[in-house]
């Protein structure tokens, strides 16, 4: 990991642009790696888009570009260099050689950004387990101390194993400890959901881009109290509060970690027991950055995330879409954004800093959550007034009228499973 000290460390930060890739479009994805190198804690003396017309087996840059490079490195002061594209463990290794400075990928900068942030015990173990994942496939052909060997020991003992042999042998340790400690979080994760689906309140979960406004949005809408920072992966933890209603009832609301385009493998698998918690809620809040030239690309990164989660409307899971930060728009688009999300039932046009659209959010979440709720109508007797108290506790009571002779009339919209419940132990209600 990189050690950051109490002086900043100099960085360089490099994209990579391969193909056809336009300049704005290289501008944009260079400005996100800066964004992820400054929330590392790292001062950021410049960044450079690179032309790459062949990548180079054991550099991946050509050797102009490498003595350019080593140029600007020399005349910056520069000791970390960030390379926003994932590099193979030689190209690196090479590479910390030439420039004489430490080397990262876009891969390995995530990690140091996830470890950095992780609040919790399950979230350490969670980087700690993608970090050593990535470790791993690092030691062939890197270090050269790897290659030196253990003497046997006793007349006939073979000459040892070597040193990457000993500390694959003892990454692959750490890694099977920490799977056997998160396959206990995933359990616990599983109760808890358990647990949650046998409460009234269903769960509302937000997803998104990192830095679309999640946490803002969160500590608008429930009692918050999570950090909010214009800065990537400011918040990395799962986090739940209460959402309350319009029609005063609750739901669920959990803040997730924020997506990312090239989100690495290893940390996907990694906080699986996390992400899960998405696939399991009922519904699901998109939130995107509109003011962000890349919104509509980082709305697919998310969409293909999901669905390797098994979540998303392609899993018949419901979905609605934010789009936040509507006050960063000139007011011609900004118009035009609200005439076009008022034709889609499924959009929302916001602004958390402004308050705008934060009501007919809230009035739209509920609408979807009692989609597909009953409306009943019940007839409640003086001896089964414990059952009105259970209504009011788990339904929307639309209408109550208390008879003559003590009875009384209800209309009352239910879940599906509660309205099954209320069938279940109380048929003598619907007569």
């Amino acid at each position: 990991m990189i050690e950051i000290e109490a002086s900043p460390q100099h960085a360089l930060v490099l994209h990579p642009v391969l193909g056809r890739e336009s300049a704005a479009f290289s501008k944009l994805k260079l400005d996100e790696a800066v964004g992820l190198a400054q929330a590392l804690g790292v001062e950021v003396k410049g960044g450079l888009p690179v032309t790459v017309r062949d990548i180079k087996v054991g550099s991946y840059f050509g050797s102009g570009k490498i003595e350019e490079i080593s140029a600007l490195i020399a005349e910056h002061d520069i000791n970390l260099v960030v390379v926003n594209a994932a590099i193979a463990p030689i190209q690196q290794r090479n590479l910390e050689k030439t420039w004489n400075a430490k080397v990262i990928d876009r891969t390995g900068l995530i990690l140091e950004i996830f470890a950095l942030r992780a609040a919790t015990k399950e979230g350490r173990l969670q980087v700690e387990l993608a970090r050593l994942g990535y470790e791993k496939s690092r030691l062939v052909r890197t270090w050269t101390h790897l290659e030196r060997q253990r003497g046997g020991q006793g007349f006939v003992a073979g000459p040892g194993e070597t040193q990457i042999e000993s500390d694959r042998r003892m990454l692959a340790d750490k890694i099977g400890k920490l799977t056997r400690d998160l396959e206990q979080v995933r359990r616990r994760r599983a109760l808890q959901r358990t647990k949650r689906r046998r409460a009234p309140e269903r769960v509302v979960a937000l997803v998104g881009y990192t830095n679309a406004g999640k946490s803002s949005l969160f500590n608008r809408l429930t009692t918050g109290g999570v950090l909010v920072k214009d800065m990537l992966f400011a918040t990395l933890d799962t986090t739940h509060r209460i959402l309350p209603l319009p029609s005063g009832q609750q739901a669920v609301m959990s803040d997730t970690v924020g997506f990312i385009s090239d989100l690495p493998t290893d940390l996907v698998d990694a906080f699986r027991a996390t992400l899960e918690e998405v696939k399991e809620a009922d519904l699901l809040i998109h939130v995107r950055d509109m003011s962000d030239p890349l919104s509509e690309q980082h709305k697919q990164d998310v969409l293909q995330i999901l669905d390797t989660l098994g979540a998303g409307p392609n899993h018949e899971q419901a979905l609605i879409e934010v789009w936040n930060k509507i006050d960063l728009l000139a007011d011609n688009i900004c118009a035009e954004m609200i005439e076009s999300a008022g034709k889609k039932p499924d959009v929302f046009p916001i602004s958390c800093t402004k308050n705008i659209g934060l009501g007919e959010l809230r009035q739209g979440i509920e609408d979807e959550l009692s989609r597909s709720d009953q409306i009943v109508d019940v007839t409640i007797t003086p001896k089964d007034m414990h059952i009105r108290a259970w209504l009011h506790q788990h339904g929307n009571v639309l209408s109550e009228k208390i008879q003559e002779q003590g009875n009384c009339e209800m209309q009352v919209r239910l879940t599906s499973a509660d309205q099954g419940k209320l069938q279940t132990h109380h048929p003598q209600v619907f007569v």
